[in-house]
């Protein structure tokens, strides 16, 4: 599968697990996600998404979103969209 790359990692909240991403491309909820970094290697679909504390269903470029992962990642991790 293709993947796309749509941000990278700002931050990371361990309760509840959540990733800050910031958004340099289009994202919306049911899609899948892989987060690549030094350390991290995950897959994720994205089954709710955030733009401060507000639930949405699609974000785009310059947003910065929040999504539930299942695993720890960390800043700078570059996030794709798999196609």
């Amino acid at each position: 599968m293709a993947e796309v790359e749509i941000g990278k990692v700002s931050e990371f909240f361990a309760r509840p697990v959540v990733a800050g991403i910031e958004l340099t491309g289009t994202l919306n909820t049911g899609d899948s996600i892989h987060i690549k970094g030094h350390t991290t290697d995950l897959e994720v679909t994205v089954s709710s998404m955030q733009i401060e504390n507000n639930n949405v269903e699609t974000a785009g470029k310059g947003d910065a979103v929040g999504i539930k992962v299942t695993d720890r990642v960390r800043p700078g991790d570059t996030v794709y969209k798999i196609t």
